[in-house]
């Protein structure tokens, strides 16, 4: 089974112009992702794939990898899928290029999960980590995830799911964590399918794979990642790495 990781690196973005070309302690925050993703010698290559002259000749000067997207695109599903098209490559991981402390048990856990689908049952894992407070679970900025006795999702909302009605039951609240693992073929169908209805309700491209009949197996994970989106998140990466 060949497994490789992607890394969708935009240089423009609407709350953190060019974070990742920030320096984070002597190098740039998407040369920190790349190496960090080489290190855990999870995958059999990595990349860096990017709609950016300056991150693409950033990596091309490390000796590291980079693909240059042909067409924009509207979420990493797709940038990816173009880059993968052309490679033989069975499983791809969507590594997030803002995060550059990668959590190397998260990713050995996806990648288990395609190894014992001897069945080639799930077309994608991702993870969830538990969320017990309150404004957590009630902010559409965090997206919650409720899944069958299985793991497998059965569906992702900015709502509150699932309706606490009954407040004598224990209910757990799961975020999901835009950490995914692909067979190719999953995003490519992706790739190729327009937009579904419920994905342009939620705002959320996980659905646009569920909407298409993909199966989704979820991992549950209690470590939350350290991503770069604002200033503070950046000076808050400084410090970890200095400790």
């Amino acid at each position: 089974m060949k497994v490789i990781a992607m890394i969708p690196a935009r240089y423009s973005a609407s709350r953190f112009p060019g974070k990742l070309m920030k320096d984070l302690g002597g190098k740039p925050v998407i040369v920190r992702t790349y190496q960090a993703a080489l290190q855990t010698k999870l995958f059999d290559d990595v990349f860096i794939v990017t709609d950016s002259d300056v991150i693409f000749n950033e990596i091309e000067n490390i000796g590291g990898k980079a693909i240059m997207s042909k067409t924009a695109h509207e979420c990493g599903s797709d940038r990816i899928a173009e880059a993968v098209e052309n490679i033989d490559v069975d499983i791809v991981i969507n590594v997030q290029g803002d995060e550059p402390f990668i959590d190397e048990v998260s990713l050995s856990k996806l990648i288990d999960a395609f190894k014992k689908d001897i069945n080639k049952e799930i077309d994608l894992a991702s993870l969830m980590v538990q969320i017990t407070d309150k404004t957590d679970i009630e902010n559409p900025n965090n997206v919650k995830v409720i899944t069958d006795v299985n793991n497998m999702a059965i569906y992702f909302s900015r709502s509150v799911i699932p309706f606490h009605r009954d407040i004598d039951i224990d209910v757990k609240y799961y975020k999901h964590k835009g950490v995914y693992a692909f067979r190719k073929q999953a995003l490519i169908d992706f790739y190729n399918t327009p937009i579904t209805p419920l994905e342009a309700s939620e705002k959320i491209e996980a659905i646009r794979y569920q909407e298409i009949g993909k199966k989704i197996k979820m991992i549950e994970t209690d470590v939350e990642a350290i991503g770069i989106d604002t200033p503070e998140d950046l000076e808050k990466a400084i410090k970890y790495l200095k400790r």
